[in-house]
């Protein structure tokens, strides 16, 4: 019945009026402040939003339910438009009817709070009317949540309103909070604030205890009724003896199929008391077909029990098939204990081979001893036949007997055969064990050989690749350096044939010092440059952070002596710093990083001096 509430529409009046919107802050403190403005239709919010009114109402519950379906289209009777979604924030809208405006409460004001729901509750509180409402006007204004049973006003501004159905509750408590103004009247007693709650009655608890005992009755006739169709059915009834009856159940009994049912309706007659003298020779001829039915049954045992001992057989000779497979894995795992192989493992790997021989040891005793018990109660089986056999005991038999000696004889006879082909058996699988454990254990030892040296032979070619490698480095790089150095050479005759034409020229033509000191710079640049071209080539990287660290100190020095200076003053200022390096370690690091430090030689003849710079501002430019 909560389907209901569907059913109503949205507040609307005339389509003549202006719509307007009161989501608007502006437009909604406009409404409230101007209480003198003229009643507009406006689109509103659901009074009930879907978590409370089930949706999806079905017309044809107004028949059942006698609530009178409402037309959404027809002016004035429908209440909401189709709800928002769930994840949009109810906004609650101005509510227009004839007599008054209902003006909704400020949307960052928390909710109104309520008392907790009374099971069935139908019954709400109304408090804060306006001092003129009637009874009239609250029923113009609460019938639009539904169909009003009653209404009890107080003479202090409260009344309490019963709905036809508790869902139409919900509604009335969606009116909490607003402010209600009678006409377009500024009087306070035509105006005030609702507050709707829920309201404890004893008609509605009355109806809803009345509701759940209807309910409980339907859950146990429906558990009764389900009982009844889950319990077995009643046997059929057995029918009173007579000569017609009689005679149909003798071809009955001599039925194998039907000889059940038929055993079952003689037993019943004889306990009933049918037996007379005159039914005295039906009934004999009846038991008498019964009897004859012994020897059926004892060959259908006879022949279960032969199955039973084919399968017994059967499951024995899959035991020790199982069982011999298991001692198979087991002679796997000693033999990788061994020394031999135990030594190329892992230590993990160790511990898993460990734990898988324990546990294959357990199965295996396990089946040995499944297997070594259907053995003894075969034994078992044995003599209790042999004591059961007395010939001191004569006693009489007919043909019956007789049959059922020779087949017990004949079943000893088969016993002991069997008995005998399983010693055989035994003794046969015992002597196949031994083999194969001597095969597997030789088999094993050599797989496990020639495994590894197979290994070990994969091992030696990947290190005899790995030595090419090196070795076809080492000899480009020997080829590269050897490049390089006969290069350096041929530059180094050049420039000292160079030198040598210069400081004649300037011998003949007296050029001073400083011409001179140009001409070295000019040949260290151009050695420079050349060694710029071989490190690029190179392109080594620095080693280690000890490396970093002395560039930075080098660099540091050199940056506050513009000048230079010579590898003697670096090293002797090194040395304060750290005492095991060596001047030809520093040499070495600073023509590592051309583009870092160049080399300049200042003066001539045996003032000829050697000095380090700073250039990294010069050389990042270039980059």
């Amino acid at each position: 019945f909560l389907a209901a509430a569907d059913g109503l529409g949205s507040i609307a009046i005339d389509t003549t009026q202006l719509n307007m919107s009161v989501t608007d802050p502006t437009a909604w403190a406009t409404a409230m402040n101007n209480l003198g403005m003229v009643p507009v239709g406006l689109a509103g919010q659901q009074l009930v939003t879907d978590s409370i009114c089930v949706p999806g109402f079905d017309p044809s519950l107004s028949m059942m339910t006698g609530i009178t379906p409402i037309n959404p289209m027809i002016p004035g009777m429908g209440l909401v438009p189709p709800p928002p979604p769930t994840d949009v924030p109810v906004v609650k809208e101005i509510i227009h009817c004839k007599s008054c405006t209902l003006f909704p409460p400020n949307p960052n004001l928390p909710p109104p709070s309520t008392r907790e729901r009374p099971p069935g509750c139908k019954t709400v509180f109304v408090g804060g009317l306006p001092e003129n409402a009637t009874e009239e006007i609250i029923q113009e204004v609460f019938e639009q949540c539904g169909d009003i049973t009653a209404i009890r006003k107080s003479k202090k501004n409260f009344c309490h309103i019963r709905f036809a159905e508790e869902f139409m509750v919900d509604k009335a408590i969606y009116l909490s909070g607003y402010r209600m103004r009678l006409g377009s009247s500024t009087d306070k007693k035509d105006s005030g604030r609702l507050h709707v709650d829920f309201a404890q009655a004893r008609d509605d608890f009355y109806e809803w205890e009345c509701k759940q005992r209807m309910l409980a009755r339907e859950e146990r006739h429906r558990r009764k009724m389900e009982e009844d169709r889950l319990r077995p059915p009643s046997p059929p009834a057995i029918m009173h003896y007579s000569e017609h009856e009689a005679a149909l159940l003798a071809e009955k009994l001599k039925d194998d199929s039907k000889f059940s049912e038929a055993i079952t309706v003689l037993l019943t007659w004889i306990e009933r008391g049918e037996v007379n003298r005159r039914s005295a020779n039906q009934f004999y001829s009846m038991v008498q077909s019964a009897n004859s039915h012994v020897r059926r049954l004892m060959n259908e045992k006879a022949a279960h029990e032969q199955e039973m001992e084919q399968a017994k057989e059967s499951f024995k000779n899959a035991l020790t098939g199982i069982l011999t497979q298991f001692e198979q894995i087991v002679a796997v795992f000693n033999a990788s204990t061994r020394q031999k192989a135990w030594d190329h493992f892992s230590k993990a790997q160790r511990k898993n081979i460990d734990i898988w021989r324990k546990h294959s040891e357990e199965l295996r005793n396990a089946h040995s001893e499944q297997l070594m018990g259907i053995r003894r109660e075969e034994e078992m089986e044995m003599s209790d036949d042999d004591s059961g056999d007395n010939p001191s005991k004569k006693l009489r038999v007919d043909d019956s007997a007789l049959a059922a000696q020779a087949y017990a004889l004949k079943e000893e006879n088969d016993s002991l055969r069997w008995q005998l082909d399983a010693y055989r058996n035994e003794v046969e699988l015992l002597k196949q064990e031994k083999g194969q454990l001597f095969r597997t254990e030789e088999s094993l030892t050599k797989d496990q050989q020639l495994q590894f040296l197979q290994q070990t032979m994969q091992g030696m070619q990947q290190q005899l690749l790995s030595i090419q490698e090196e070795l076809n480095n080492k000899k480009s790089e020997l080829e590269q350096a050897k490049e390089e150095q006969t290069h350096t050479q041929a530059m180094l005759k050049v420039l000292q044939e160079q030198l040598k034409s210069t400081k004649e020229l300037a011998e003949i033509n007296g050029h001073d010092e400083s011409q001179a000191n140009e001409i070295n710079v000019l040949t260290v640049a151009l050695v420079n440059q050349d060694r710029e071209k071989n490190s690029e080539k190179r392109s080594p990287g620095l080693k280690s952070e000890k490396e970093a660290l002395l560039i930075g100190i080098i660099s540091t020095f050199l940056h506050v002596h513009p000048f230079g200076a010579n590898i003697e003053y670096l090293w002797s200022y090194m040395q304060q710093l750290d005492s095991r390096i060596s001047a030809n370690e520093i040499e070495m690091l600073l023509m590592r990083l051309p583009r870092m430090f160049k080399q300049e030689f200042t003066g001539v003849g045996a003032t000829l001096e050697k000095r380090w710079k700073f250039c990294a501002f010069e050389g990042i430019k270039t980059i």
